[in-house]
C-alpha cells in the first residue's frame, strides 16, 4: 500500500494522506516528479515501459517519474525514482525542478539534468523498465508519431530540450 501526501490546489499539504488508487476528494491533489537526462550529444535518456506494466505499458517514456509518497520533497521523491527505475544516484537537494506542470490532480515537477551517463551500468527495475537509450529529440518526434512514445505534446519534448540548460523562460545568451 502506497501513501500519498495530499496537496491543496496552492500546492499546500493538507495534513492528510490518501493511498495510491483511492478515488481524489474534492479539492485534493498529489505530487508527481519526473526526470530528464541529457548528455553532452543533445540526447536524452529514455526508458521503455515492461510490457506487463498497467499504464502505458511497452511504451517509450522520458528518463524517469513517478509519484512522491507521503513524507517526500519533489526532490527526494526524484532521487528515489531515479534510483529504483534506473539505478542511478543524483543529489538533487539544492536543485529546483525546470518546470511544474499542473493537471486535473495534481502537480508534476519536472527536472533537467545534464550529466553523462553509462547505460550499460545501469540497474534497471525488472517489475517499470524492460530497457533505456539515448534518443534525439528527432527520433523521440518519430516513436511519438508512430504511437510507440507516451504521446506528450511534442512542444512539451521541445521545451525539456531547450531549457535543459537553464532556468527561466527567456533563452539566455
Amino acid at each position: 500500500m502506497e501513501l500519498w501526501d495530499v496537496y491543496n490546489r496552492d500546492r499546500t499539504k493538507a495534513n492528510k494522506t490518501m493511498i495510491r488508487g483511492d478515488a481524489f476528494e474534492s479539492g485534493a491533489y498529489h505530487l508527481v516528479v519526473g526526470a530528464c537526462i541529457f548528455n553532452a550529444k543533445n540526447e536524452m535518456l529514455i526508458q521503455q515501459r515492461q510490457p506487463f506494466k498497467s499504464g502505458w505499458s511497452n511504451m517509450w517514456d522520458i528518463t524517469a517519474a513517478g509519484s512522491a509518497i507521503a513524507g517526500e520533497t519533489s526532490q527526494t521523491a526524484m532521487e528515489r525514482e531515479l534510483f529504483e527505475e534506473i539505478g542511478l544516484q543524483i543529489d538533487l537537494q539544492n536543485v529546483r525542478p525546470h518546470l511544474t506542470v499542473n493537471f486535473d490532480t495534481g502537480f508534476a515537477d519536472i527536472y533537467l539534468i545534464e550529466k553523462e551517463v553509462d547505460i550499460n551500468k545501469l540497474k534497471l527495475q525488472y517489475e517499470e523498465v524492460q530497457r533505456v537509450k539515448w534518443a534525439s529529440m528527432e527520433e523521440i518526434y518519430q516513436m511519438l508519431d508512430e504511437g510507440i512514445f507516451i504521446p506528450y505534446y511534442k512542444s512539451l519534448i521541445q521545451l525539456f530540450f531547450d531549457m535543459r540548460k537553464q532556468y527561466g523562460m527567456q533563452r539566455i545568451k
